[in-house]
């Protein structure tokens, strides 16, 4: 079982200055399964994700206690190159945010920064996110068009293209669809399925049929705490705490 833990969380909490916002929580994260975390606004879902790639590091007044392990390695001592650990967990935003360049340009960032300059390489590194996050078919005849010329499903298919480019192990989607129309969200969902087969997926999001759908374990935040978790469909079907069935039935937030 422990082989099978790409990510363990122990006792994490973070503070704002003097409020807390995320408290004692500790998670296993399984390899190659899709992990949703689910609960109201405001609870620390994107917070908590955050901690898994360091990307609260930066901001003034955060303070963060406990353990988040990756592949056995505590991501928070003291010998770790952020750079890189940010390198091995790509994360996809709410909104689309292509840059404003090509759509080869867009995806070619990546490994450029990382030192790949051979032409070929790169075009091959391309094809094959493009091919990977079904874009390839609807690109491949505009490559040199500008990103920000996509339909917005396209640009968060075209994102996560740009992050897989450079191999990461994990993927942290932060509500990957909330800006997106039905059969946007469709694709990406069915995306999801695909790219677990290659990598671990973390997903945030607001929508519990998402989760229900997408996810193979579900957690439940609530104020910071994560309340409750299990496989999606046991605890959507049979959730053990009495606020996590109040959640999933609509008769709290």
């Amino acid at each position: 079982m422990e082989k099978e833990n790409k990510i363990k969380v122990r006792d994490l909490n973070l503070w704002y200055n003097d409020k807390q916002a995320l408290k004692d929580n500790n998670i296993d994260i399984k390899k190659n399964k899709v992990t949703a975390i689910i609960g109201p606004s405001g609870c620390g879902k994107s917070t908590f994700i955050r901690c898994l790639n360091r990307m609260n590091d930066p901001i003034e007044g955060i303070r963060i206690t406990g353990k988040v392990f990756i592949d056995g390695k505590n991501i928070y001592d003291k010998d770790i190159d952020v750079v890189s650990l940010r390198r091995r967990l790509g994360m996809v935003f709410q909104r689309p945010n292509p840059f404003p360049m090509s759509v080869f340009d867009n995806v070619a960032y990546g490994p450029r920064i990382h030192g790949i300059r051979d032409k070929k390489k790169l075009k091959e590194i391309v094809e094959e996110s493009l091919r990977d996050t079904t874009l390839w078919d609807e690109v491949s005849d505009r490559l040199d068009k500008s990103a920000l010329d996509l339909s917005g499903g396209q640009m968060q298919r075209l994102c996560i293209a740009r992050t897989i480019a450079v191999k990461p192990e994990i993927l942290l989607f932060d509500e990957p669809c909330s800006a997106l129309d039905p059969i946007a969200t469709g694709k990406i969902e069915e995306l999801i399925q695909e790219l677990k087969k290659q990598y671990t997926i973390v997903i945030v999001t607001h929508n519990m049929q998402q989760a229900a759908r997408v996810s193979d374990y579900t957690g439940y935040f609530l104020l910071g705490e994560m309340i409750e978790f299990g496989k999606t469909k046991e605890l959507f079907e049979n959730p053990k705490e009495k606020s996590t069935e109040d959640y999933i039935t609509g008769r709290f937030g």
